[in-house]
């Protein structure tokens, strides 16, 4: 049922011994005062290593950068010392791992960040719907303040020189978070993108910043250790994109030809993403369907089966199942998505969810 899953995958940059991949996942458990990773990390990542490739949570490459409590980072020498010990972990178990890095731009809080200045972002756009969570609980946005251009070109900079830490901390790879409604995707979308100058208006205007990040990575650490990460139609976030399969076509065809080791399709609305951009790259493509229920094993097999994808990415199934490509493999059954502690705290919720083994040993 699922041997298109459980197949190698092997490509000059990517040498994974499943098709199963690791969703990235914010689990809110790091220092928040340091940015340092939990000391359970490293346990959790490692329980999952049976994974052909885990992609950790989102990592903020600028203190403008994290979107809330918990969330870890890529910017001092304490959280490089952290996810080396993670990466270590994962090694140790003949795992794969790449780092994600992210930029939420409007989706934080002055509470979040430092000095409680004001979130930033392309434009000046705020989040009208929804709240956000915070040290102090769940508050309402505020109007975040528009980059400079020069903010803009430090912003790039700054992708690039977390990945540069990311290869310091004895990662495989990273993968550019260009989804979900945070900062790279809100230059893409005319919603949130309302600028006159060189980085808004126009779709080349538009895609200038998330192309010149991509490239940045690339240069600096090579863009076979380089993954890049999608939701073309993605209404999360208030994200609002008028012609979403002209834009991510325009945006892929001209990320292509630079030779990432993957594109990463976050499919979440009424464009098929996944099916028309893989026409259109030529690499490794992951496919990830977000949605109200986890991912269904079978549904994402018939995806490589046929074609579509390379790899597909699963993520609360993961959380509960951490030695999931090994019950796919034996047939055992799958724990359900997690109902407890998702985000924030210690071990519970996190690190104490059993393997298959380990339930039958505790059930004797």
């Amino acid at each position: 049922m699922y041997e298109a899953l459980l197949a190698p995958h092997h490509t000059e940059a990517l040498d994974l011994p499943n098709r199963v991949a690791m969703a990235p996942m914010t689990r809110a458990r790091a220092d928040d005062d340091t940015g340092v990773p939990s000391p359970h990390a490293a346990t959790y990542y490692r329980q999952r290593s049976g994974a052909g490739l885990l992609i950790t949570e989102g990592v903020y490459v600028n203190a403008l950068a994290k979107g809330g409590p918990g969330i870890p980072g890529l910017v001092t020498p304490e959280q490089v010392r952290g996810w080396r010990e993670v990466t270590q972990a994962v090694h140790a178990e003949g795992g794969r791992i790449f780092a994600q890095l992210w930029h939420v731009g409007r989706m934080t809080h002055p509470l979040t960040l430092p000095g409680a200045v004001t979130p930033v972002a392309p434009s000046p756009v705020r989040i009208e719907g929804a709240r956000i969570h915070t040290a102090e609980g769940s508050l309402a946005h505020v109007t975040p303040r528009e980059l400079t251009a020069g903010e803009i070109e430090s912003t790039v900079k700054d992708f690039a020189a977390a990945a540069v830490r990311a290869m310091a901390a004895g990662f495989d790879g990273v993968e550019i978070h260009g989804a979900n409604g945070y900062l790279i995707q809100q230059f893409i979308a005319e919603n949130t993108n309302r600028r006159t100058d060189r980085y808004g208006g126009s779709l080349e205007g538009r895609l200038r910043f998330p192309l010149d990040v991509v490239h940045a990575v690339a240069e600096a650490v090579g863009p076979e250790r380089v993954g890049l990460r999608v939701s073309p139609d993605n209404d999360e976030n208030e994200i609002a994109e008028a012609d979403a399969r002209t834009t991510y076509r325009e945006l892929v065809d001209r990320v292509e030809p630079l030779g990432l080791a993957y594109l990463h399709v976050l499919e979440r609305g009424r464009y098929g993403a996944v099916a028309d951009l893989r026409t259109r790259w030529s690499g490794t493509l992951i496919a990830n369907h977000n949605g109200p229920a986890a991912s269904d094993p079978v549904a994402q097999a018939r995806l490589v089966a046929e074609g579509h994808a390379d790899v597909v990415a699963f993520g609360r199934l993961f959380m509960s199942n951490p030695d999931l490509p090994a019950r796919l493999a034996s047939g055992e059954p799958l724990a359900p998505p997690p109902n407890r502690r998702v985000y924030g705290g210690g071990a519970d919720g996190y690190t104490d969810y059993p393997t298959a083994a380990q339930a039958k040993f505790a059930a004797v």
